[in-house]
């Protein structure tokens, strides 16, 4: 259909300029573009009529000087006629009189490149275009819905002398090329620019160029995004933006960290530096503190800190920021155990007016206090009166997840010269999966301490190094039983072995009359390892068992919901998976302190954008109770109610923008838009109409 219309728009534009290309006397040529035809009309002109007959001689001579000469032999002669006819032309070169060059500006020669009647040797241009339009107009909409490109306009302003496109747009292009090819460095934009001009100045409706995107431009963008008290605010204004636009709940929140290690150079007051690593502990890093919105995982205030920073403190200042963004009172922050700290509790008691759930860590008071615990909970599931948690799993069987009590205490601490006291309650769990995890590590451990045991102590032979003192069998096996962590699970018996053997002394023959010694060789051989099967049966028991403490009502957060709310702290990790996957965040590919921070603030702001489009997709889906097909290339067929918003990004793979102009005509073709790809943007409540207007015809 395609090549019908252009071929029928081709006609037409030829028949338009028939007037001027008739002025015209030469055949029509091609010149050395791949995307350019000469349009020019060939002359009906007999040659015959034009041209004066010649003789039968004549005409012999004309074919014979048409038969190509071979090339004379560079080895033979020749050579001095060539040699004379450079140095002419050389002579003739140095006699023209030089003109300086004038140079074009960037603009001057895009505009003339861009110009649709431009003529070359008098003849019109026909001139193709192609762009990969993909997911582009998509993930611009979503994220002039969510408000990123009006916040950051809002507190970022375009100086006198700064490039025409604000900042905002900046960073919402920047950051729809991330999001689409998955790569944040700067030196590759302006290349993606130089292909999407058309496309981008039909979607922003204003003048895109790569001077927009240079890294120098770059740069002064995170710049602004790495200064806090500017972050803080743009932050907000999308996370309020987002939230309406898109009616998000505000319930619960989850907070945790994560690393990020590369292979920078520690330096004073820097960024990178050595800290307790999730990563690589060999390598410096930075730390990403972040708080999430339940149930979709979004992002709602991030910090960046150095590395060596502990989390503990980190918590209290992303949840105030968190209760700014909402506006609420009554919210659930849900966190890991270093949340469980009494300042973390009081603050988000007192100052945030909200509510905790988090588990206790098996430390100082806790950990005697657990013991009790854990042993009249033992004494409940054998009575059977603990609470249990039940899923039906795949194979249609009842599975069961969890059990456990709870018990009331009373709650105090000091914050700002004032004494608070509340009710908090503590949920004791135990996890039959946890147990049989912690069960197969313990054997497992007990199997490789014994090994590692008997290796102390080889038989006698080539290479095989004994011990021949008994302390140093002693710290040995000490050293073995703490680095499997089984001390006081394992005992051993050891030997003391000493061979005798009698020599002569000095050279010589043996004799009756010669002197003799006794020589004593010692070892120390372990002859046998045991478990200590009481201590062993004593440990499982505790395992699986794990405190929480919360101050929300039985009302309103029972024992098992407690239990699923907890578990649902995953969806916290898949901001950290998204960034270090496929946003790539690790390795950074710069090194100042601002740099790193703001290329990490738009990486999260991208997090946002995908965590948004996932849940939106996925409770149309929900609420409509469909299905879409065909995201699954190796399954064209297989149908899926929550997909992940790479697959549904990838679905708009393979959309190409062309443009055809000839003379002043311009005329642009898009891809057709599939069904899928028409069944995602209704779900996310976006009209096809920001792929249509790519195809209109430009006058």
């Amino acid at each position: 259909m395609f090549r019908m219309l252009l071929c029928l728009f081709v006609i037409i534009s030829m028949g338009c300029v028939w007037s001027d290309y008739s002025k015209a006397q030469a055949l029509p040529t091609h010149n050395g573009s791949s995307n350019t035809i000469n349009t020019q009309p060939t002359s009906t002109t007999n040659p015959s009529q034009c041209q004066p007959q010649q003789s039968e001689a004549g005409a012999k001579r004309n074919r014979r000087q048409q038969i190509p000469k071979p090339e004379q032999n560079k080895l033979s002669g020749g050579g001095g006629e060539k040699n004379n006819r450079k140095k002419k032309r050389k002579k003739l070169n140095n006699n023209k009189k030089k003109i300086p060059k004038q140079h074009k500006t960037y603009e001057q020669s895009e505009a003339e490149d861009h110009q649709p009647g431009k003529k070359k040797n008098g003849q019109q241009e026909l001139t193709v275009q192609s762009e990969r339009v993909d997911d582009i107009p998509l993930l611009i909409e979503a994220m002039i819905r969510m408000g990123i490109q009006e916040a950051i306009d809002k507190y970022i302003a375009v100086q006198k002398n700064q490039r025409d496109l604000s900042w905002g747009w900046t960073a919402v292009i920047w950051l729809a090329y991330i999001l689409s090819e998955g790569d944040h460095r700067k030196v590759a934009v302006q290349e993606y620019i130089a292909g999407m001009e058309n496309t981008l100045r039909e979607i922003t409706e204003m003048e895109v160029s790569i001077l927009d995107f240079t890294d120098d431009r770059l740069t002064n963008l995170c710049k602004y995004l790495a200064r806090d008290e500017l972050w803080s605010k743009i932050e907000v204004d999308i996370s309020r933006n987002s939230i309406e636009a898109y009616e998000l709940p505000k319930e619960t929140c989850r907070i945790d960290a994560t690393t990020v290690s590369g292979y920078h150079e520690t330096v004073e007051d820097g960024m990178f530096q050595f800290g307790n690593s999730k990563d690589d502990p060999n390598r410096p890093q930075i730390k990403v503190m972040t708080g999430s919105l339940d149930p979709l995982g979004m992002p709602l205030a991030t910090d960046v800190v150095s590395g060596e920073r502990a989390d503990d403190g980190l918590y209290a200042p992303i949840i105030s920021r968190i209760k700014d963004t909402l506006q609420k009172e009554g919210v659930l922050y849900v966190g890991d155990c270093k949340l469980s700290s009494l300042e973390n509790r009081l603050h988000i008691r007192e100052k945030i007016k909200g509510h905790y759930l988090s588990p206790l860590p098996n430390t100082g008071r806790t950990s005697e206090e657990m013991k009790k615990w854990v042993e009249k909970g033992n004494e409940k599931d054998e009575e059977d009166e603990l609470e249990k948690y039940i899923v039906i799993n795949n194979n249609g069987e009842e599975e069961l997840k969890a059990k456990g009590y709870e018990l009331e205490r009373e709650q105090s601490g000091e914050i700002d010269g004032k004494q608070i006291k509340w009710q908090e309650r503590v949920l004791i769990v135990k996890s039959p999966a946890h147990e049989e995890q912690k069960e197969k590590g313990l054997e497992r451990r007990l199997k490789n301490a014994e090994k590692a045991l008997y290796g102390l102590t080889p038989p006698r032979g080539p290479g095989k190094r004994q011990i021949k003192e008994k302390g140093v069998l002693i710290e040995s096996a000490n050293a073995v039983l703490k680095n499997h962590r089984v001390e006081g699970f394992l005992t051993y018996d050891y030997v003391k072995e000493v061979e005798q053997k009698t020599k002569y002394v000095g050279k010589g023959r043996g004799s009756a009359k010669r002197e003799k010694i006794v020589e004593e060789k010692i070892r120390y051989q372990i002859t046998e390892v045991f478990r200590n099967k009481e201590k062993i049966k004593s440990e499982k028991k505790i395992f699986g068992w794990k405190a929480y403490v919360t101050d929300v009502t039985r009302s309103r957060l029972g024992l098992i919901d407690a239990v699923k709310s907890y578990r649902k702290q995953y969806r916290v990790e898949r901001i950290f998976n998204r960034l270090k996957s496929r946003l790539k965040i690790a390795p950074l590919y710069v090194k100042r302190k601002d740099q790193i921070k703001g290329i990490t603030h738009l990486l999260t702001l991208g997090v946002r954008v995908y965590t948004l489009i996932e849940f939106v997709v996925r409770r149309s889906l929900e609420r409509s109770n469909q299905k879409l097909f065909g995201l699954h290339l190796e399954n064209p067929k297989k149908a899926t109610a929550i997909p992940t918003c790479e697959r549904l990004l990838k679905g708009f793979s393979k959309i190409t923008l062309s443009i055809v102009s000839i003379g002043d005509n311009i005329m642009s073709y898009l891809t057709p838009l599939s069904q899928l790809q028409t069944d995602i943007l209704n779900h996310l409540g976006l009209s096809i109409t920001i792929y249509d207007k790519l195809s209109k015809l430009r006058n």
